[in-house]
């Protein structure tokens, strides 16, 4: 089949949207231009190489019959990993043909060439795949659908097969995960002699809606809803996980979904099951489905998300914590959670163009997402936190702040290359009679609009300054509206035409721009971006009477690399009223901007053996400790210097 440049969401024809993805997508230059490359040149090749110390593709090796020993691993959706690189060497070779070269690297496909040839050695005749079960549990395929994770696993090999089919015209992962949909929809439903359940964590949802799609095949639509509205029925039962009980709310079998009024449970199971919602919803138009993702995205924007975008406030579970429970140095802020939000949003502004979606996904991507790969892209980290206290014990696991090559549960890094790579289709989009700038991400994009296409080439300095400017390369001869989002975080939006100030006020997070336009054509954004420090909602108890700083769409962070000598960063006191200035960031790229900002390192309590105090006004912040000034780097480069301390919230006077 001929290669598309159709991204991770392709609506059918008659779906029910408020907007519709570019025709075609490409960053080139500016930031994220360079997170792509070293994801391209580490991150993903990096990634193979991983896949075979840890075992995924040796475990596949042993389903197919084509080595022997013991199974490596205990998770049963290992899998996962392999079908997630996958997906993001697609979307690298997408790219790269997009821009006329080769296909991303002849090395990645032989290794992906490689890999399919495996899966479909291992696939069983009746089309089922999953090496946990056929190597390490044969014979007890669907019995363990609560913690099995078998359609989970499924959904990842259908949307690896749909990335394929769609970068490359290779139809040979997609008939290996239709094979495994085709047993699915034989294996489970309400009537009699099918499997009545559903799997512990959500993703079959979106995916089997995006297969249906691909390929038009109205089954694979009905299976998703049969899924998303069997669950909150009692299926699955409390989340038995010695020695806690979370309860059925767990994994969101508490509820029917559509009368589900708060995120609970396990966080990326949540965002997840929203996924598919959202998606059943583009292409049903059931209402209901809509409200109650608008619902739930508002309770958890509102009370239980972190400043950085990021969401899960227990370690325990990965779950969701009460209304405003939002611990800073025992944040979870998982990164596949903060992808999956990315999704989630983007799905929601193509179904109801609210630009509240788009801002969420700025936000998210700077700093949740970002700050879980390290710069140079060959180091990750599955939790976020906002806090790493002096002398804090490293464990070294999955869980420690400090980024490592892989973990024993890795879904987080494939997560990160799979979307990063696919990155380029969440900044543009179009309803037909104009084109909304969502995201100002340097690139080429082509929209379809009414009288033809409309081709934009944007060139950003985000996040550094506030200045972008865009090139129409390409325009139909009919008056299109150009919609730019002016972000919350600006302090003044200007847009210029041709040179020519245009005299178009933001209104509901938009400029609007309507004219006919001509190749060549300019428009010149300019946002603000000055320096601020925010305050969080004072029943947030972990950050009460702290600041943060941010500028631009970046969240701020203090480490203990920029404290002056034998200062610590736990005795630092933030002067709100000093004036901040913009500072290079040392030992980060020289490129990437710090803020300077002044305080007091506060008097050093007794350290005797009882360490509270009376009550002293004025004590704990003291202006005559001694001075000092420091400098914030951005969350996402947090430790990629040398160990230590960090902070976001500062206690402030």
């Amino acid at each position: 089949m001929t290669p598309t440049e159709a991204g991770p969401v392709r609506l059918a024809d008659n779906a029910y949207n408020a907007y519709r993805p570019v025709l075609s997508a490409r960053i080139r230059g500016g930031f994220w231009a360079t997170r792509q490359q070293v994801n391209a040149a580490t991150s993903i090749p990096g990634a193979w190489d991983q896949l075979q110390k840890a075992g995924n593709l040796f475990d596949l090796r042993l389903a197919a019959a084509t080595a022997t020993g013991e199974y490596r691993n205990d998770h049963p959706f290992m899998d996962t990993d392999v079908y997630k690189w996958l997906e993001a060497v697609s979307w690298l070779t997408q790219a790269s043909s997009a821009d006329g070269q080769r296909e991303a690297d002849g090395q990645l496909e032989a290794c992906a060439a490689e890999a399919i040839a495996l899966l479909e050695a291992a696939q069983e005749d009746d089309g089922y795949l999953n090496s946990y079960f056929q190597v390490a549990h044969p014979g007890q395929r669907f019995t363990d659908l609560a913690w099995g994770h078998e359609l989970y696993t499924a959904g990842h090999l259908i949307q690896a097969a749909v990335a394929r089919l769609r970068a490359t015209g290779r139809g040979d992962l997609l008939t290996i995960a239709t094979r495994m949909a085709d047993l699915i929809h034989r294996s489970f439903g309400a009537a009699p002699g099918r499997i009545d359940r559903v799997d512990g964590h959500p993703g079959i949802e979106t995916a089997l809606v995006e297969l249906y799609r691909t390929t038009g095949d109205r089954r694979y639509l009905a299976g998703a809803q049969y899924f998303l509205d069997r669950r909150g029925h009692g299926l699955l039962g409390p989340a038995h996980r010695p020695p806690d009980t979370f309860g059925p709310h767990y994994w969101q079998d508490h509820v029917p979904f559509r009368d589900a009024d708060t995120v609970q449970g396990h966080a990326v199971r949540q965002i997840f099951l929203m996924l598919g919602a959202a998606d059943i919803y583009l292409e049903t138009g059931d209402a209901p489905l809509l409200a109650a993702c608008e619902r739930l995205w508002d309770d958890m924007t509102a009370t239980k998300m972190y400043l950085t975008g990021g969401v899960g406030a227990h370690h325990i579970d990965e779950a969701f914590g009460d209304p405003y429970e939002l611990p800073t140095e025992r944040a979870y802020c998982e990164t596949c959670a903060a992808m999956a939000s990315i999704q989630l949003s983007w799905r929601l502004f193509l179904a109801t163009g609210r630009v509240r979606y788009a801002d969420l996904i700025e936000r998210t991507l700077y700093n949740g997402f970002l700050g879980g790969v390290s710069l140079d892209g060959a180091a990750f980290s599955y939790v976020n936190p906002l806090q790493v206290r002096d002398g804090r014990h490293a464990s070294g696991g999955d869980m420690d702040p400090a980024r490592l090559p892989w973990f024993r549960c890795a879904c987080c890094p494939p997560n990160m290359m799979r979307l990063l790579a696919s990155l380029q289709h969440y900044a543009v989009a179009s309803d037909g009679a104009g084109v909304a700038v969502t995201q100002y991400l340097s690139g080429c994009y082509r929209v379809n609009v009414a009288g033809g296409e409309l081709e934009l080439s944007v060139r950003s300095s985000l996040p550094w300054s506030g200045e972008t400017g865009i090139e129409i390369t390409q325009a139909p001869a009919a008056p299109v509206e150009l919609r730019l989002r002016v972000p919350p975080w600006t302090d003044g939006a200007s847009v210029a035409v041709n040179g020519v100030p245009a005299a178009a006020p933001p209104a509901a997070g938009w400029i609007t721009l309507a004219r006919t336009w001509n190749p060549g054509d300019h428009v010149g954004v300019s946002l603000g971006t000055p320096v601020r420090l925010v305050a969080a909602d004072p029943r947030v108890d972990s950050t009460r009477g702290d600041f943060a700083v941010e500028r631009g769409p970046l969240v701020y962070c203090l480490e203990s690399a920029d404290l002056p000598a034998g200062q610590r960063l736990d005795d630092f006191v933030l002067d709100q009223a000093a004036p901040t200035a913009l500072v290079r960031a040392a030992g980060l790229p020289a490129e990437m901007i710090g803020v300077r900002v002044s305080g007091y390192s506060r008097p050093a309590q007794s350290r005797e053996w009882w360490p509270y105090q009376p009550s002293r006004p004025g004590s704990v912040h003291d202006r005559s400790a001694l001075p000092m000034t420091v400098t914030a780097i951005p969350y996402f480069a947090r430790g990629n210097r040398q160990p230590g301390s960090m902070r976001v919230w500062l206690p402030g006077r």
